[in-house]
């Protein structure tokens, strides 16, 4: 009698009824299949705004709740301010309807994150925004 046999057939007198069946395999293991565990991971991804189009992706990944999404702003700051801005605006319209959080990092990137994350501000930079 092989291993698993052995064990699970020792397993069942243990537990008693049927009712913690365990089953049973001709070879000496059980392939269990993994769950979908790249749906469960969060991904940092970074990004580049170079036309407003570009913000549609960064949003569908932030739709998704599993994406923390890092964005170069800085070619579309270069050509066109208006652009940026309504880039932004749009980012920030987003975050708001997944409940996520946005912050700008020095003059080039900006941090958009989905419900599940926060990000950190100092005090002196919250107290200079009031």
């Amino acid at each position: 009698m092989g291993l698993f046999k052995k064990l699970s057939s020792s397993l069942r007198r243990g537990f008693g009824s049927g009712d913690y069946d365990l089953p049973v395999e001709s070879s000496d293991y059980i392939q269990v299949q993994p769950e979908d565990s790249n749906r469960s991971k969060v991904l940092v991804r970074p990004f580049l705004l170079e036309d407003f189009e570009d913000i549609k992706l960064v949003i569908d990944s932030l739709r998704e709740g599993y994406t923390i999404a890092l964005v170069n702003i800085r070619p579309l700051r270069d050509r066109d301010l208006v652009e940026l801005k309504r880039a932004i605006n749009k980012l920030k319209k987003t975050c708001d309807a997944v409940d996520g959080d946005i912050a700008g990092f020095g003059d080039d990137w900006i941090a958009v994150v989905p419900a599940f994350a926060s990000i950190h501000r100092d005090q002196v930079v919250e107290e200079v925004a009031k």
